[in-house]
């Protein structure tokens, strides 16, 4: 009998009401969370990229960045004028000061009696000029004297010249004698040479005048001099006090009373703490998108937290290599090309100012909006 053939006991059929129903495979649950996760990683992987990049397509490809950056000011550099013993030091180190504070005092001993002995030469050329102008009042007055002496000449001469002209008619008639009209002669002759005389007196008194007012003009000279030099010693005596050229903070004070300072000797340095800028390099490469008056985005290392918006104020007119104590020469057989940097003046806004906490030298990062600034060419969007 066939296998296909053989029927099966009763006993041997299995009872639909009596077997139970096959159970069907369970899914494991932990696998379902799983794709979950990992399906919310991927849309924030997505939305995160897409963010950024969204950002870096509207603002960051317009951005230009550095952090060879640094907080620079134009220090001062006090020194004196004058030689002097240190007298009093009426600053310290790291103190705030204002314009015309005073820093130092030198002993000014020897100044005070240069003034005083300039002074007094003054008053002596004082003297010298009211003699000279006694003088000349007194050379006028004879050049008056001369001249009335030459009207009573004149006087004369006129008296004599009608004497001898009436004399020689009466001789001529025969009325007066040869004596008579030599007496008459010799009288206007005379009276001829008085004019002569008077004539030669008022140039003698008129040169006596000229020569006192050149006098009187090169006294007025030396006079001049001396006023010079009153004003000269009175400043040296007013530089042996030092002050502050500026509002800023005293640094690098090294000076003791006592110490012996020497003209242009450097004391200490005065650094204007509101008039900070920042020096950032750029490469060369960087510069085209660069513009004067573009916004820019600060961070200094020593504020983290927070980010500031100054602007660029000015380009140098070289690159730093130029500037360095010892330039690069490229004109040489091993020349190797490197990529300049060009410093570049960024100007900080007044609240980071404010704060206080900026000192020259500390580090910063910048961010140059190339879309902002004097030329700069909106890109299209």
């Amino acid at each position: 009998m066939a296998r296909h053939d053989r029927t099966l006991s009763p006993a041997a059929v299995p009872d639909a009401a009596t077997t139970p129903p096959l159970a069907a495979p369970e899914k494991p649950a932990g696998r379902s969370r799983k794709k979950i996760v990992l399906m919310i990683v991927a849309l924030a992987v997505i939305g995160g990229l897409a963010y950024v990049g969204q950002g870096w397509w509207t603002t960051g490809r317009f951005m230009v960045d550095t952090d060879d950056a640094y907080v620079t000011a134009d220090i001062t550099l006090i020194s004196s004028r004058v030689q002097g013993y240190v007298a009093a030091v009426e600053a310290v180190e790291n103190q705030t000061v204002k314009a015309g504070d005073v820093l130092v005092r030198l002993d000014d001993g020897d100044y005070a009696i240069a003034l005083d002995v300039a002074k007094s030469r003054v008053a002596t050329a004082d003297d010298t000029l009211a003699r000279i102008d006694a003088q000349i009042d007194a050379a006028e007055a004879g050049v008056a004297q001369a001249r009335a002496m030459r009207d009573v000449a004149g006087a004369q001469l006129r008296t004599a010249t009608t004497t001898a002209e009436r004399t020689e008619k009466l001789s001529r008639d025969n009325v007066a004698s040869q004596a008579q009209l030599d007496t008459a002669t010799e009288g206007l002759d005379t009276a001829t040479a008085s004019i002569a005389n008077a004539d030669a007196a008022i140039a003698a008194a008129e040169a006596q005048v000229a020569v006192l007012q050149a006098q009187r003009a090169e006294a007025e000279g030396t006079t001049r001099e001396l006023e010079l030099a009153v004003d000269q010693a009175a400043r040296n005596l007013d530089l042996t006090v030092l002050r502050a050229p500026a509002d800023g903070t005293l640094a690098n004070l090294t000076l003791e009373v006592g110490d012996l300072v020497a003209p242009g000797a450097r004391l200490a340095a005065l650094v204007p703490t509101q008039k900070l800028y920042i020096e950032a390099n750029f490469k060369e490469t960087q510069m085209p998108g660069i513009h004067p008056g573009a916004t820019v985005h600060i961070t200094f290392d020593a504020l983290p937290d927070v980010e500031y918006e100054g602007t660029v104020d000015s380009f140098a007119p070289a690159t730093g290599s130029v500037f360095s104590l010892l330039p690069a020469d490229n004109a040489t057989g091993n020349f190797t090309k490197v990529v300049q940097r060009v410093p570049v003046r960024i100007a900080i806004p007044a609240d980071a100012l404010d704060t206080g906490l900026l000192r020259a030298g500390l580090s910063a990062v910048v961010e140059i909006d190339s879309r902002t600034g004097n030329g700069a060419v909106m890109a299209a969007k």
